[in-house]
C-alpha cells in the first residue's frame, strides 16, 4: 500500500487554558501502519466482521482503530477517554494530563470530567464519504455501494459529524475499501477550528428513533482540515477527488514524500 505524506514533523495541539502540545508525524505514520496490519487480521478471520458491523458502525469502528493504534505508538502519550462520549478520543498524558488523570482515578464512569478533558488531547473522526441515492444508481441500471466495494467512482463528498460545536484539534479521516477492505485513504488535521466550522446542530424530532443530536462540518471547515493534509493514498482517483473537491491543488506527489505499508 503506496501513500503521500506531507512535509511536517509534528501536529499542534491547541489548549486554550494550558500551553500547546504536539504529536509527532511519525508515530502517526507508525499507526497507520498498525492499523493497516490489523484490519488485514481481520479481513482473515473466520467471520465476515466488516458486514456484521454494517456501515455506520464500521465507520465508527475505523476511528476506534486508529486511535488504539495512536495510543500503542505514542510510548504513553495519549490515553483513551473512558467515556464513550467524552472529548476529546485521546487524552493527552502530559504532566498535566497525568496530575488530572489520577485525581479522576475514582470517577471514570462519570462524563461530565471527561467531556471535555481539561487538559485536551485530539479528536478522531472517520467518514467513508457521501455517494448518490439509490435511485440515482437505480436509473443507471446499477447498485449503490455495499459493503465491501470500492466508492471512490461515484463518491460525491466528504464531511465531519460531531455532537457538539467545540470540536477543534481533530484528525479527520476518509476511508474506503480497497481490496473489500476498509482503508483510510485520506487523513487531515486542524487546530484551528472554531464554531464557525461547524453547522446549527440538529436536533432528532420526537419519536425520530435512536439518532442523536448532530452538527455536520461547514465547508468552511472542510476547507481548513484540506488545507492540514497529511497522508493521502497514492492513487490518482483519491487525490484528484480530494483536490477537486475543496478545490485546490495542495495534494501533489512532486511535494509530498511517499511511504509504502507492506
Amino acid at each position: 500500500m503506496n501513500y503521500l505524506a506531507r512535509h511536517v514533523s509534528e501536529l499542534k495541539i491547541s489548549r486554550p487554558s494550558c500551553p500547546d502540545a504536539a504529536i509527532d508525524m511519525e508515530c502517526l505514520k507508525k499507526a497507520l501502519v498498525r492499523f493497516n496490519n490489523s484490519i488485514t487480521k481481520l479481513q482473515n478471520f473466520e467471520v465476515d466482521v466488516f458486514g456484521l458491523l454494517g456501515m455506520r458502525n464500521l465507520s465508527a469502528f475505523v476511528g476506534e482503530l486508529l486511535c488504539a493504534a495512536i495510543i500503542l505508538e505514542s510510548e504513553g502519550q495519549f490515553r483513551k477517554n473512558p467515556h464513550q462520549d467524552g472529548y476529546p478520543d485521546l487524552l493527552l498524558m502530559d504532566a498535566g494530563g497525568q496530575k488530572l488523570w489520577q485525581s479522576l482515578s475514582q470517577r471514570l464512569r462519570e462524563k461530565v470530567p471527561f467531556s471535555p478533558f481539561a487538559t485536551s488531547g485530539i479528536e478522531v473522526k472517520a467518514t467513508v464519504g457521501s455517494v448518490p441515492s439509490p435511485a440515482w444508481f437505480q436509473k443507471r441500471g446499477e447498485q449503490k455501494p455495499d459493503i465491501g466495494d470500492q466508492r471512490i467512482s461515484t463518491l460525491q463528498g466528504y464531511d465531519w459529524k460531531a455532537h457538539h460545536r467545540d470540536t477543534n484539534n481533530l484528525l479527520g479521516l476518509v476511508w474506503d475499501f480497497v481490496n473489500r477492505a476498509p482503508c483510510i485513504v485520506g487523513v487531515f488535521y486542524s487546530h484551528k477550528l472554531t464554531q464557525n466550522d461547524w453547522g446549527k446542530i440538529v436536533i432528532p424530532k420526537e419519536g425520530g428513533g435512536r439518532t442523536t443530536s448532530v452538527s455536520i462540518m461547514s465547508r468552511e471547515g472542510v476547507a481548513k482540515m484540506y488545507a492540514g493534509w497529511l497522508i493521502v493514498l497514492d492513487d490518482d482517483r483519491y487525490i484528484n477527488f480530494l483536490n477537486n473537491h475543496n478545490p485546490g491543488k495542495l495534494i501533489q506527489r512532486s511535494t509530498a514524500k511517499p511511504f509504502t505499508i507492506s
